[in-house]
């Protein structure tokens, strides 16, 4: 499936998405890529984040790919019955364990748990490192088979974000690219 062919939504996680942030730069080099905003990022809600994306996904014209970041991944995983009939895709990288003791306490996202562990009625594709800090490795990879995902290990790449080196993060174009194409 080539991008020009789609709507992307870029999904992201908890609290603001910095300049230089991958996902803002996947924006500014794809046509048909728009970031997906909630209204309130230091304070999700899994209801309001839900109905900004079905909301988006409907007003969409093309069919959609969606790419989730962190707590973008667990959102994405809890509404995908919902969004089925118009995504064709979605793209997930180093989605946080919002189950894990005291993590969603101390984000104040509570209402995301429990993660959803049913198989998605979608092509989809995790990313995961050895070393988030937001979610154990092994945790990602039993998303991952739940899910019915492909996995690809990024290796030592911290959450994948601005903070663990992850500005431009070609690698993960790269991967992206070849998911679109298998998506075919």
């Amino acid at each position: 499936m080539k991008i020009s062919e789609t709507d992307i939504l870029l999904v992201p996680g908890y609290g603001k998405t910095l300049p230089g942030h991958w996902i803002l730069r996947w924006q500014d080099k794809m046509d048909t890529a728009r970031v997906v905003k909630q209204k309130e990022l230091s304070r999700p809600s899994k209801k309001d984040w839900l109905d900004t994306l079905v909301s988006e996904v409907d007003a969409a014209r093309r069919p959609v790919v969606l790419v989730g970041h962190s707590l973008g991944c667990i959102l994405i995983a809890h509404g995908s019955h919902a969004l089925k009939d118009k995504v064709k895709g979605a793209y997930l990288v180093a989605p946080s364990d919002w189950d894990r003791e005291g993590l969603a306490e101390e984000f104040d996202g509570g209402d995301f748990k429990p993660i959803p562990k049913d198989p998605l009625p979608f092509t989809a594709h995790l990313v995961a490192s050895r070393n988030d800090p937001y979610c154990e490795y092994e945790r990602a990879e039993a998303f991952s088979k739940a899910w019915g995902t492909t996995f690809q290990d990024a290796g030592e790449a911290g959450h994948i974000n601005l903070e663990s080196g992850h500005g431009p993060w070609p690698e993960g174009m790269m991967s992206f690219a070849y998911f679109m194409k298998r998506l075919g």
